[in-house]
Order: C-alpha cells, then structure tokens, then sequence
C-alpha cells in the first residue's frame, strides 16, 4: 500500500469531521483524484479472472464529496453547480467528445475513446477505442474494456458504497444492446454480446439454452450470445414467469462480431442489437 493510500485510510477513519476548510486532508485527496483522472490509479481491475477492488481509491472517491464545497461552472449555456468539475482536454487524451457528451473529473478516459451524447461518471475507466454510444451512461467507478461498443440507452450502474462491493465489469471487445442495464456488480465477460433491453444483476440468472444448466447468476461468460429471457416458477400465489438471461450461441474465442450475422442470430431470437 503507498503512502497515499494509507493517508487516504486514516483520512477516512475520520470523513464524518472533516470539511473544505481541512486542507492537508483535501491535498491528499485531491492528488488520488488527479491520479484517478489520469489513470495512474484506478477502482478495480481484473486479475486471473477475478475482480481486485481498490477501496482506498473508492474512499477517496467518497471523500472528495466531505472535502470539497459546491461550485459554480458555466460551460457555454449551461450553468452548473455541483462539488466535481466536469472533465476537460480530450484533444490531448485523444478521445473523441461529441456535443451533448460529459464526464465527470476522475472519469479516465483511455486514447481512442468516443463520447457520443453520453455520461460517464467519476470512478470509471473506459479502455481505449470503446464507444459510449446516445444516452448511454457509465456509472461511478464502472470499469468498461477496450473496444467495447456500449449501445444507445445502455445504463452502466455504479457503485460507491458500501463498503467492498464490486463495480460493473465489461470487459473487452463486448457488445452492450440497445437499453441494457447492467447493475450491482454485474459482469460481461471478453467478447461477450448482450442483447437489447438485458437486465443483469447478481441475482439474474443466466442459463445455457441448449443445456438448461444454469451458468451463473450476474455474468455473462466470455464470447457467448446472451439475451432477456424468463422463466416459470410457481408459487403458493400462482404461476409466474421471472427474468433470466439466456446464453443462444457460444462464439469462437477472439472471433469478432460479424453485425449482420449477429443482427440475424438475434432477430430469430426475437432481440434486437
């Protein structure tokens, strides 16, 4: 652990105290923030297959809320007034903003990135040539791979508290449909491609359609097709139908998806991208 991050833990130990007006406290916070934005730090990362969450990160992510007072921007129009100021100098990041786009500071943005009309909060880190597609949002401290293509309306949620819980995971070269909403922790694996208007959480599910056997509940494997299903289940109530997210064709591992191929694959499942 660096010394930052032990300074940020002690900070933490005391965040109900503190306030604007302590400013070594908001010095060190301020600097994880810098190193957040920068992505020379980041939440969570994936490693042998597992998530490893950074919680000095995240708890500095909390602090900055206790350490900072709200503000007053103007960004042409608009008028602003929040706590966090909104990212700035994509030319230099290489990452390609369209009007209507934003992110917050303490977003990282890697080279190669398009904002289409989007929001991407403050926490989350985005790899490089993904694109967040119309009124797609990415939640705080989300964590989408490189080359992912997060279609229009698709909801990333995010996560600050509580303490030790898991952020979204996308991870490279996934297809997120149109009007997804993929929440608490969920998980998409490599490749994988999710069909319009999927909800996944940790509770959801997902099931092999040709086997039956249930995969998992919140994740998607890697390089599978997935859509929005449901099943039966009857109660001492009656017989209702639950959601559940149902796997339609494994794909080769690193095959690419073919949109045309894939638009007809889904269409025959009554799923749109």
């Amino acid at each position: 652990m660096s010394t930052l991050a032990q300074r940020i833990e002690r900070w933490y130990e005391s965040i109900d105290a503190l306030g604007p007006n302590d400013r070594e406290a908001r010095a060190d916070v301020e600097l994880a923030i810098t190193q957040l934005d920068d992505g020379q730090i980041r939440v969570a990362h994936l490693e042998d297959g597992r998530v490893v969450v950074h919680e000095w990160v995240r708890k500095a992510i909390l602090l900055l809320f206790r350490v900072r007072g709200l503000r007053h921007e103007e960004v042409g129009p608009f008028e602003y007034v929040d706590k966090l100021e909104l990212k700035h100098d994509y030319e230099r990041r290489g990452v390609r903003v369209v009007p209507g786009a934003s992110a917050r500071r303490g977003a990282f943005l890697s080279p190669g990135v398009i904002l289409m009309p989007s929001y991407v909060n403050i926490g989350a880190w985005v790899g490089p040539g993904t694109m967040v597609d119309t009124w797609a949002t990415v939640g705080s401290c989300a964590q989408i791979g490189a080359n992912v293509h997060l279609a229009g309306g698709v909801g990333i949620g995010g996560v600050l508290e509580p303490a030790n819980a898991v952020p979204v995971v996308i991870e490279d070269d996934a297809f997120i449909g149109s009007r997804c909403m993929i929440v608490e922790g969920a998980r998409v694996g490599r490749g994988a491609v999710v069909g319009a208007g999927t909800i996944l959480n940790p509770s959801i599910p997902v099931i092999d359609a040709q086997s039956g056997e249930e995969l998992s509940r919140g994740h998607v494997p890697d390089y599978c097709v997935a859509v929005s299903a449901s099943r039966r289940r009857e109660y001492p109530g009656g017989e209702f139908f639950l959601p559940c997210v149902l796997v339609i064709r494994r794909l080769e591992q690193g095959e690419t998806h073919d949109k045309v191929a894939l638009n007809r694959l889904l269409r025959e499942s009554g799923v749109a991208t």
